[in-house]
């Protein structure tokens, strides 16, 4: 029987693809199909999840066939991320749009994402102290318990590199292992190396005009393919959103959820005020937020439903140079670095509320001024490498509770409603790097302000 009831899952998640499909040839908009298959993911996996139960061999079998088409779809994402990022960064060096700008432009880029990250810090802080959070008296069960331990024995002589150590991480040993995302500081390894060889072509464009042009030709005709990958593959975002949230919503606890409910609600506080942030930031660049919001709303729902900031860089940069403006170089640059450096949600708001949760259990007082700058401090150091894949968040959290002598064991506690809170985490992250690619190019005069301004929403994502 249950191989028969899986298979009628599978069925139904077909017919509901069928009907995306349907709405592509009757050339619906794209937005307006990414929005269907947030619906139907939503409708497909509460029904799941009331029919079966979360502890069901059917549903977990089930969410394995879903999978191919969820998590395949991520994948096929993070497949093209590297060559994205390396490609695209050369291109920029090519049509000189980088040129003297380009230690201000990485400099305020850097700058942007960690200052905003030790925001995030301080409202994360806020946040905990305000819900009044405290970690001792939240219940854990075998599965805490069990992810608590397992956290311990990880980070068992495990010290917080300081910060030195964590800049020379981030240098390509060997880039050609960096390229295949082997490492949390991949992607910015890439970056510093694409940057040295479009450093290398604008020395060899001053010498020998003829060989340069040859290495632009390359260039351009590889970059055309890249795009066009980058392009099939968003083009499946409405049927990989569909998957992905039917098996986020079918597996989801919602008696934890219940129970912890005051954190989930304490997290989401602190997220809206982070991306608040966002928009003040870019008001105080001249720019309306409300435009920035329309244009970048698919994206951030596909990094909410994801939980990939990597998986979300195609979207990210395409949102950034054919909707709101932004040049090639500073759009690869800034989606790039935020993959790996001041991840406001993953690496920012979280560690701090666990601190500030954590802190009680050990004696400390969490509202001592020398405890919270402390805290905000070490998260922004922290936040260099913080992979922008699953996990991320918990690599950031152990950084920074070894950093200050915190038991790591009970950042176990949060494992039920983790996936939950990672959404609204990661759509936090994506926004943060956009924003910080917003303002820098409005800054170094790189903003196409007409293309910002245009009312009408721009070309489709997957079409740009």
């Amino acid at each position: 029987m249950s191989n028969l009831q899986i298979i009628l899952n599978v069925a139904v998640l077909l017919v509901f693809v069928g009907i995306l499909f349907i709405m592509n040839k009757k050339h619906v908009k794209f937005s307006n199909r990414v929005f269907a298959g947030l619906g139907l993911g939503i409708v497909l996996g509460l029904g799941l999840h009331f029919i079966y139960g979360i502890d069901s061999e059917v549903l977990a079998k089930t969410t394995s066939w879903y999978n191919i088409i969820g998590t395949g779809y991520v994948k096929l994402l993070q497949m093209v991320a590297m060559p994205l990022v390396f490609i695209s960064i050369l291109i920029a060096f090519t049509k000189m749009k980088i040129g003297k700008n380009f230690g201000k432009m990485a400099a305020l880029i850097l700058a942007i994402l960690i200052g905003t990250t030790a925001v995030s810090a301080a409202v994360g802080i806020l946040s905990a102290t305000v819900f009044d959070l405290d970690a001792t008296h939240i219940l854990q069960g075998e599965a805490e318990t069990a992810r608590g331990q397992y956290l311990e024995e990880k980070t068992t002589g495990l010290a917080a590199p300081d910060l030195p150590t964590q800049i020379v991480e981030l240098f390509p040993a060997n880039p050609f292992l960096d390229l295949t995302g082997a490492r949390s500081t991949s992607t910015i390894a890439v970056v510093i190396f694409s940057a040295f060889l479009g450093f290398a072509y604008l020395r060899v464009a001053r010498k020998d005009e003829g060989t340069a042009a040859t290495i632009k030709k390359g260039l351009d005709a590889i970059y055309a393919l890249v795009m066009g990958v980058v392009t099939i593959i968003l083009r499946l975002t409405p049927y990989g959103i569909l998957a992905i949230m039917a098996r986020t919503v079918a597996t989801s606890d919602f008696g934890a959820i219940y129970n912890l409910g005051k954190f989930v609600i304490a997290s989401y506080a602190a997220l809206i005020i982070v991306f608040l942030v966002h928009l003040l930031i870019l008001t105080l660049s001249g720019l309306n937020p409300v435009t920035y919001v329309k244009k970048s709303a698919e994206t951030l729902l596909f990094a909410f439903t994801s939980r990939s900031s990597a998986g979300t860089l195609p979207m990210n940069i395409k949102t950034q140079t054919g909707r709101l403006g932004v040049s090639e170089g500073i759009a690869n640059f800034s989606g790039s670095f935020g993959l790996s450096i001041g991840q406001n949600g993953c690496a920012g708001v979280y560690p701090a509320m666990l601190a500030i949760m954590i802190a009680p259990t050990v004696g400390i007082n969490p509202l001592d001024p020398v405890f919270i700058i402390t805290v905000i401090a070490v998260v922004a150091v922290s936040s260099f490498g913080v992979a922008g894949v699953g996990g991320g968040a918990t690599f950031a959290a152990i950084l920074v509770l070894s950093a200050l002598d915190l038991p790591v064991a009970l950042a176990g506690v949060l494992i039920s409603v983790e996936p939950l809170i990672d959404m609204g985490r990661t759509a936090l992250n994506v926004s943060g790097s956009m924003t910080a690619g917003v303002t820098t190019a409005r800054i170094t005069k790189e903003l196409d302000t007409e293309m910002y301004n245009n009312k009408e929403l721009g070309a489709q994502v997957a079409d740009l």
